[in-house]
């Protein structure tokens, strides 16, 4: 595995500092990983194999750790001096009021804490009440078409243009690389989508209607980048599959898929008038290999899927993205970054002077001078008028973190 500095150069200032370390992501997108390259950087540094402490929660060794008290009493035993600890616990909210423990931990220890979990909001309720404050937080994502290319060495650009067409396809997942074939990816792929929908979604919500579960959650990740609310859904359902579904039902599933990192709810941002429009959002796969495994025998959306990828690049990067309306169009996307403001549009091929018109022509109604991008799989360079063309791959490519 390659060593993911987009990451470490990011929580590497904090290794020593008593504020808690908090990791999250989809399952399976690198959190372990991660975790193990830090406790690597550590030893490095000089600090000892026993003042590390290391649980990942999904492992059977430590099953027995089922709440906060468990997980306090199995610490107590491995800190036996004074010198300065490094906790990591892995897939933590597998262990009932952890944050109990956890605060205790950093209340009465000398420690330094590093926790991941695969739901967002770990990051609320309870845990809110107990560290608010005392926490930094990361998100990690599968990786993106840079690693990919770094993990395969990949240097040459017909050997980019291949790779890019997989990575289209099934996405970037970490260990799917170490696949051998279709069918071994395909498999790999759909254990880490059942997961999430058993473990993340199903029983931690308790949902019961698990046929109508399934058809929502099938119909969402084989249509990503596409705009939604639930009155359009509640339709769809009514009419293609003659079945009644409530509104707060679609919105509840939605927002299960949401928190458990599958996929990523994105508002829609009215230009003019500069403020957010409720009910209707898009949704964006964390990773394309979900939408891949669900979609046999059905025709590929590369124009969605290449928006996908440009919205997951931008997340990665450390924007915040909202989806621009305006009054007779729509921006695929508006990044914001420390003060920084970036226009983006996707297509996947300029093929005539009408997708030109439509895909530049959009920025015309757009009045400050912060960069405006057309990312599409067109090798000629298209920009004009200030707006700027770009190539897809050497765009991903260009990633500065």
């Amino acid at each position: 595995m390659i060593v993911r500095e987009r990451y470490l150069s990011k929580i590497r200032p904090f290794y020593d500092q008593d504020l808690i370390k908090v990791i999250l992501g989809v399952r399976r997108c690198g959190k372990s990983v991660l975790l193990l390259q830090i406790m690597d950087e550590l030893k490095e540094k000089g600090i000892p194999e026993s003042q590390i402490i290391y649980i990942n929660f999904e492992y059977e060794d430590y099953a027995y750790i089922k709440n906060d008290l468990d997980l306090h009493e199995f610490i107590q035993k491995k800190i036996i001096n004074e010198e300065k600890y490094y906790l990591f616990f892995d897939e933590i909210q597998n262990v009932e009021h952890w944050e109990k423990a956890v605060n205790s931990f950093k209340a009465s220890k000398n420690v330094s804490i590093f926790i991941t979990g695969s739901n967002s909001d770990l990051l609320s309720g309870e845990l809110a009440t107990h560290i608010a404050g005392r926490y930094v937080s990361f998100k990690i994502y599968p990786f993106t078409f840079k690693e990919v290319c770094e993990l395969k060495q990949i240097t040459n650009r017909s050997d980019r243009e291949e790779a890019f067409e997989d990575y289209m396809m099934w996405g970037g997942m970490p260990q799917r690389f170490m696949m051998t074939d279709e069918f071994q990816t395909r498999t790999y792929l759909s254990d880490i989508y059942d997961s999430i929908l058993v473990k993340d979604i199903i029983t931690r919500f308790n949902i019961k209607d698990l046929d109508l579960f399934n058809r929502i959650v099938e119909y969402i990740v084989t249509t990503p980048s596409q705009n939604f609310s639930a009155e359009s859904l509640s339709n769809y359902f009514a009419n293609k599959e003659s079945r009644e579904v409530s509104k707060v039902t679609l919105y509840n599933y939605l927002e299960y898929m949401s928190k458990a990192m599958m996929v990523s709810k994105v508002d829609r941002y009215d230009v003019r008038g500069k403020r957010i429009l409720n009910g209707k959002y898009k949704y964006y796969l964390t990773d394309l290999g979900f939408g891949q495994i669900m979609n046999i025998g059905k025709r590929p959306q590369l124009g969605a899927y290449l928006e996908n990828i440009v919205y997951n690049q931008l997340l990665s990067s450390g924007y915040d993205v909202k989806v621009g309306n305006l009054e007779n169009g729509e921006i695929d996307f508006i990044a914001t970054r420390f003060g920084e403001k970036i226009y983006v549009q996707v297509a996947y091929i300029l093929a005539d002077d009408s997708v030109v018109e439509r895909e530049f022509g959009v920025f015309k109604k757009i009045e400050d001078n912060f960069p405006k991008y057309v990312i599409t799989m067109d090798k000629f360079d298209f920009s004009q008028d200030g707006i700027i063309h770009k190539n897809v791959i050497d765009w991903l490519l260009e990633d500065s973190y």
